[in-house]
C-alpha cells in the first residue's frame, strides 16, 4: 500500500467507526506496521548508554519489521521503548504506544526546525512526539557490571517490570516454534550482535535488579512485574515449568510482599501446578491461548498442539480460574495472525466472528482475555508471507467487538494493565486498554481475590 493511501484509509476507518477513539486507529496502525525513525530523531548507543531517554529493552520478542542488521541507524543508535503521541490534527490525546521499528513505514518520526519531534505520515505532521524519559533505576548497575535493562526492564511507561528470566523456549523448529513467535531468533540476534543478552537470569541478579528499582523508584510508578520466557517441555536447571518460574515468585513476595502485583506467563498447566504459582505470590495468569480457531491454533501452535492440545489448553484455562478467580486470569491472543496467509480468514467478517466466539467462551466463564497486535516479525513463518500484518480494518472492528463483548457480559477492563481510556492507557502493545473508556475495573480486584 502507498503512503498516499495511507492517510485516506486511517481517515476513512475514523469516520467509519467514530466509537472506536481515533488515537486506538493510530496506534493500531503503528503497532501493526511500525515506525521509522530519522537519525537525527534518536540518540544514545547500541548499548543504551549515553542518553537522557529510556532505550528499547528488547525485553522478550524483537517486535521489529527487520532484523537488527537490516535496521541501520535503528541498530547503532537504539530508539526509545514506547513513545507517547499527542495533539496534531486529530487532536490525540496522549497515547502510550510501543515502538516497532520499520525503516519502510510511512510512519515517519522526525525533529522539527525547532528541535521538538513529531510523527508524520504522507509528509505531514500528525502528533507530538514525547520520550520516555531515562529512569533513575536504569543508570546504575548490579554488583557483577550487568545494567537493570538487561535483567529487568521496564515497559508501559514504567508500569510493568518485565522480567524474562527464561530467554528461549524449547518448542524449537519449524514443527514446534509458534509460527508468528520470533523469541528463539532474537535471542540469537543479539547474541550475534554481542549484545548482553542472559539466557537463564539467575533470582539473584532478578532481586538485586529488583532492589534498586525499588529503592530509586520513589514516585512508585512501576505497579506489576511479570514473570515470562519461554515454554518448558523438559527442565530449565532441573526445574519443571510450573517449579522453574515459581521459584522466582517466591524469592521476588518473600523480598518484596505486595511491593508488585506479581504477574505470570507460562503454558496452561494442570491445577496442581497452576496451585503452586498461586502459594508463591502470584496473582495474575496469563495461560495464552494465541489464536482461536481450532484449525488455525494447530497450524499456527504446532509445539503447544502436540504437547497440550487445543481442548486441554481451554480445559485449563477455566481450571485455573478456580485458583486465582476468573477476574485473574487473562489469557492472551495474538490479534491479527488469524488472517494471515496462507491458511488464515481472507475475509474480516469472518476472523471476527472467530474471534469473538472465543471471547464470548472465555468471558462467559468471568475470564476476559487480552490482545497484543500482531507484529509480523521478518525471521518467522507468518511474518515472511504477511510483511504487511493483518488489515487495519480487522484491528479496529476487533476493538469494537472487544468492547461489545466485554459489554454483553457485563465486564470491565482486567487488572494489572493501569488505567482504561483514551489519554489515560499504558498498555503498550495494543489498543484494547485505550478503547475501554468508562469501563474501568479495580486495581485492587487482584489483591483483594488473592
Amino acid at each position: 500500500m502507498d503512503t498516499v493511501r495511507r492517510t485516506a484509509l486511517v481517515e476513512d476507518l475514523m469516520e467509519r467507526f467514530p466509537q472506536v477513539p481515533r488515537e486506538a486507529v493510530i496506534k493500531e496502525d503503528l503497532l501493526r506496521g511500525g515506525m521509522a525513525f530519522e537519525e537525527s530523531a534518536l540518540s544514545g548507543t547500541a548499548d543504551g548508554t549515553g542518553t537522557d531517554v529510556k532505550p528499547k529493552s528488547y525485553f522478550i520478542f524483537s517486535f521489529d519489521h527487520r532484523t537488527l542488521p537490516e535496521l541501520g541507524a535503528a541498530a547503532l543508535n537504539r530508539p526509545p521503548e514506547e513513545i507517547v503521541l499527542t495533539g496534531g490534527p486529530y487532536d490525540l490525546r496522549r497515547t502510550v504506544v510501543s515502538v516497532r521499528v520499520n525503516p519502510d513505514s510511512p510512519y515517519v518520526v522526525r525533529g522539527g526546525e525547532d528541535g521538538t519531534l513529531g510523527l508524520h505520515l504522507d509528509g505531514v505532521r500528525i502528533a507530538d512526539v514525547g520520550l520516555p524519559p531515562m529512569p533513575e533505576y536504569y543508570r546504575h548497575t548490579l554488583s557483577n557490571g550487568k545494567s537493570v535493562m538487561e535483567v529487568a526492564p521496564t515497559i508501559q511507561w514504567g508500569y510493568l517490570i518485565y522480567l524474562t528470566v527464561f530467554r528461549v523456549c524449547q518448542y524449537f523448529g519449524a514443527k514446534e516454534e509458534c509460527q508468528f513467535c520470533d523469541i528463539n531468533h532474537n535471542w540469537r540476534q543479539h547474541k550475534a550482535a554481542g549484545r548482553p543478552y542472559t539466557g537463564v537470569k539467575p533470582v539473584e541478579e532478578v532481586l538485586e535488579a529488583l532492589e534498586i528499582i525499588d529503592r530509586y523508584d520513589t514516585a512508585g510508578a512501576s505497579r506489576a512485574y511479570t514473570l515470562t520466557g519461554g515454554s518448558i517441555t523438559s527442565r530449565v536447571a532441573g526445574r519443571d515449568e510450573a517449579d522453574f518460574y515459581g521459584h522466582y515468585a517466591k524469592a521476588i513476595e518473600e523480598r518484596f510482599p505486595g511491593r508488585w502485583t506479581g504477574k505470570v506467563v507460562a503454558q496452561a498447566l494442570p491445577r496442581a501446578d497452576v496451585q503452586r504459582f498461586h502459594d508463591h505470590g502470584i496473582r495474575i495468569y496469563h495461560p495464552n491461548f494465541e489464536v482461536w480457531d481450532r484449525r488455525l491454533f494447530q497450524l499456527h501452535c504446532p509445539g503447544k498442539e502436540r504437547y497440550v492440545g487445543r481442548d486441554e489448553w481451554h480445559r485449563r484455562i477455566l481450571d485455573s480460574a478456580e485458583v486465582f478467580g476468573s477476574r485473574n486470569v487473562i489469557p492472551n491472543f495474538v490479534a491479527g495472525i488469524e488472517m494471515a496467509r496462507p491458511s488464515g480468514f481472507t475475509d474480516v467478517g469472518e476472523a471476527i466472528a472467530s474471534t469473538t466466539e472465543g471471547l464470548r467462551f472465555f468471558m462467559s466463564h468471568g475470564i476476559v482475555p487480552r490482545f497484543t497486535t500482531w507484529c509480523p516479525e521478518p525471521t518467522t513463518p507468518l511474518g515472511r508471507a504477511n510483511p504487511l500484518g493483518a488489515p487495519l480494518e480487522y484491528h479496529i472492528r476487533l476493538l469494537e467487538a472487544y468492547r461489545a463483548t466485554l459489554q454483553e457480559h457485563g465486564l470491565s477492563s482486567p487488572p494489572g494493565y493501569g488505567p482504561a481510556g483514551p489519554g489515560r492507557a499504558v498498555f503498550s502493545v495494543s489498543s484494547f486498554m485505550d478503547s475501554l473508556e468508562g469501563m474501568e475495573g479495580l486495581e485492587e480486584t487482584a489483591a483483594a481475590t488473592a
